[in-house]
């Protein structure tokens, strides 16, 4: 049997235990990843980005515009610790 994947986010022993697919980590099944960042330019096949969650040199599979219509429909709702974590995530 395989460890459990639990854990406290950031290991801050006041979030609650919450499974790989609750949070951003790097070690989850499938290591594709979707991030939104702004465009600044592209020359050829270089792309420049603002604010792309993701480390320098990751290979990008796929560009997309971003559209209002896209986005989640209704309010969001997510977890307190979920938004303190992401307070000063950029």
């Amino acid at each position: 049997m395989a460890p459990s994947a639990d854990r406290r986010p950031r290991g801050n022993p006041d979030w609650p235990l919450v499974g790989i697919f609750a949070q951003r980590g790097k070690n989850r099944p499938n290591r594709l990843g979707v991030s939104r960042c702004r465009l600044l330019g592209v020359d050829g096949l270089d792309v420049r980005v603002r604010g792309l969650d993701a480390i320098d040199g990751t290979p990008v599979l796929d560009l997309k515009p971003y559209m209002v219509e896209f986005g989640p429909q209704g309010e969001v709702v997510q977890p307190v610790w979920a938004t303190e974590l992401m307070r000063s995530y950029y």
